[in-house]
């Protein structure tokens, strides 16, 4: 019996040890929602509050901003820049926008679902599959967990 726990002393003490590995749980790759960086804030929005649980919560777009989104779209010229699937994006970046390998430049542009709703967004240019936030998405009344068709308009 004295084998067994001697030897288990040191299998302890070395796999607590593991917790600091670079290979440990916290550290592969996955950021806590607090350390997650967000663009600037402008035109009024807010960042989520520390803690936010919900889907509500991480939407801190007011009414007036998804009015302003959801309104009529500006007369000017638009470029169609393509149809893609879009993911949800990450949720602690506030505001209307979308991000896609579609888009070249930053600028304004507009989403149009299959179904003919549309909104005004950011475009970001971005890698990968395409994202669009999470006021968009609940603007829209888009399942978070759907990948929708939109067409996407550049202004």
């Amino acid at each position: 019996m004295k084998h067994i726990s001697i030897g288990l002393i040191p299998a302890v003490l070395l796999l607590s040890a593991c917790a600091d590995l670079p290979f440990s749980k916290t550290d592969r790759g996955m950021q806590s929602i607090s350390t997650i960086q967000t663009r600037p804030m402008s035109d009024g929005v807010i960042a989520p509050p520390q803690g936010a649980r919900t889907a509500a919560a991480f939407d801190t777009t007011t009414a007036a901003q998804k009015a302003a989104a959801l309104g009529p779209v500006k007369a000017g010229s638009e470029q169609a820049l393509g149809k893609t699937a879009v993911a949800l994006g990450n949720v602690t970046e506030p505001g209307f926008w979308l991000r896609s390998a579609l888009v070249k430049s930053p600028g304004a542009g507009r989403v149009v679902t299959a179904k003919g709703a549309e909104i005004a967004v950011d475009l970001i240019p971005g890698e990968g599959a395409a994202q669009l936030s999470l006021a968009a998405f609940r603007a829209l009344n888009l399942s978070l967990t759907d990948l929708p068709e939109v067409t996407i308009y550049a202004q």
